[in-house]
């Protein structure tokens, strides 16, 4: 790896790729694995069962709430797609922050990345022991969360076109769920059930559209963002796409319509076929309905799918991390020994270590089994806020740099779309401070940030 060539904006070197192939991670990526990849790291745990914890709080307005989230997650995409694109590297948005922004920025971006994968990781393996309880009430949820850890981190220490197999099938089997969910759940709503779904009504029947108010649809969107965690992973692909300036926007123009057609469809056909204020917490609310509607082998069927989508978002984090360790180090931003690929140019070192600190999530599962799931992703969703923040706020810098330049997939409305943006994303924030499970990720976010700043100036000594 070289390092002769500087940002214009003050002097950074900026990481080049190797000159030796063997030195390199693999362009073995094909559009169909980067398209399966980002919907497997974004349809999980957030829809199947965090969504229980944001109907609570809107109600059937659930339904404008992902549509106003996933409106904001597909302007953030496109000008991270926009940077990919014109520079298709691994690392993604921390190069970006790095070349265009300075050392600090694309340290803070790297590893403020990596460890919202390390919690998204967390949360998933917390409720894959959940998903198995439906079977083996017995069974303790710290050992699913080893079993899992153990098998999806010998994947991924395999090669990157086995990872991308893997997750293409993983995400098939939870995409081809949630359509003949919303299919089945139509069937139900046109045809009826022995249990009589009320149909229609359950979206006005039980205190309105949105019962607690326009307040509700705000405080909803703290846990409905973290669904959208995971669309980022297409710009880490683009360092091991085979042809990243066609297939990254290809990837985003239709990941993103489809989360959005699969979240709103999946979420309606769920607020229509039983009463918002009956569901709970309990499990996944898509088991909870069809089982309650007496359908009886559609609750095993959609919980084997949850379990899956679970594993695969962790798959995806293990995935992910590893190859942001490999960025990190490259900019001179973390050990050296990440930069370690094997024989298979994958970033084992890296991997290795991510996988050892969501070990942790072992532990909390053993000493606090409940509640675990949204404490975790309490601080995963501030920590997608900031990496949210940091791709707008580096793609204006992007774009000046680029002034003159031919860009290959432009991002709409820029500059008023990046305004728009970090706007909402610091609502966002100020909404987590409203509620109870979420206020405390609020207080250890500058914690976090300070932390962030004082390794920064240790590595740099």
């Amino acid at each position: 790896m070289t390092s002769s060539t500087r940002a214009s904006d003050g002097g950074i070197p900026v990481p080049q790729p190797s000159a030796d192939p063997s030195n390199s991670l693999a362009r073995t990526l094909k559009n169909r694995h980067i398209q399966m990849i980002a919907l497997g790291g974004a349809i999980g745990t957030g829809l199947f069962y965090g969504s229980a914890a944001s109907i609570q709080l809107v109600g059937p307005g659930i339904i404008l709430s992902y549509l106003i989230g996933g409106s904001i997650i597909y302007l953030v995409m496109r000008m991270l797609g926009e940077m990919s694109t014109q520079e298709p590297v691994s690392g993604a948005f921390s190069y970006f922050a790095y070349r265009y922004w300075g050392g600090f920025a694309g340290f803070l971006s790297g590893w403020n990345y990596w460890l919202l994968y390390i919690l998204v990781s967390m949360a998933e393996l917390s409720v894959a022991g959940i998903y198995v309880n439906y079977w083996l009430p017995g069974f303790p949820p710290w050992a699913t969360a080893l079993v899992v850890l153990v098998a999806i981190t010998g994947l991924n220490l395999l090669n990157v076109r086995l990872y991308g197999e893997s997750e293409f099938w993983l995400a098939f089997i939870k995409v081809a769920a949630i359509i003949g969910m919303i299919v089945l759940g139509l069937l139900l709503i046109v045809l009826g059930t022995d249990q009589k779904a009320d149909g229609l009504s359950n979206l006005w029947a039980h205190g309105g559209f949105l019962p607690h108010g326009f307040h509700g649809l705000l405080l909803s969107l703290v846990v409905v963002m973290f669904s959208f965690g995971g669309t980022e992973l297409i710009g880490i692909t683009a360092g091991e796409a085979d042809n990243p300036r066609q297939s990254i926007p290809k990837a985003i123009n239709q990941v993103l319509w489809r989360i959005l057609l699969f979240y709103v469809g999946a979420l309606t056909v769920l607020v229509i076929l039983y009463p918002w204020n009956q569901i709970g917490l309990q499990g996944s609310p898509f088991v909870m309905i069809f089982s309650h509607l007496g359908i009886p082998a559609a609750p095993d069927i959609l919980n084997l799918v949850v379990l899956t989508a679970a594993i695969s978002v962790y798959n995806s984090g293990i995935y992910s991390n590893g190859r942001m360790l490999y960025s990190l180090a490259q900019q001179g931003n973390a050990p050296k020994a990440f930069l370690t690929l094997s024989a298979r140019q994958v970033p084992w070192v890296g991997i290795l270590f991510s996988s050892a600190c969501t070990l942790v999530i072992v532990v909390v599962n053993f000493l606090v089994p409940e509640g675990a799931f949204m404490r975790i992703m309490a601080v995963a969703t501030a920590a997608a806020a900031t990496t949210w923040m940091m791709i707008v706020l580096v793609h204006l810098r992007f774009r000046r740099a680029h002034a003159a330049s031919k860009l290959y997939f432009r991002a709409p409305g820029f500059p008023w779309a990046n305004y728009l943006c970090a706007g909402f994303l610091l609502m966002l924030i100020a909404l987590m401070t409203q509620l109870e499970d979420t206020r405390p990720a609020v207080y250890v976010l500058p914690v976090w940030l300070a932390v962030l700043y004082a390794g920064y100036r240790l590595r740099r000594q």
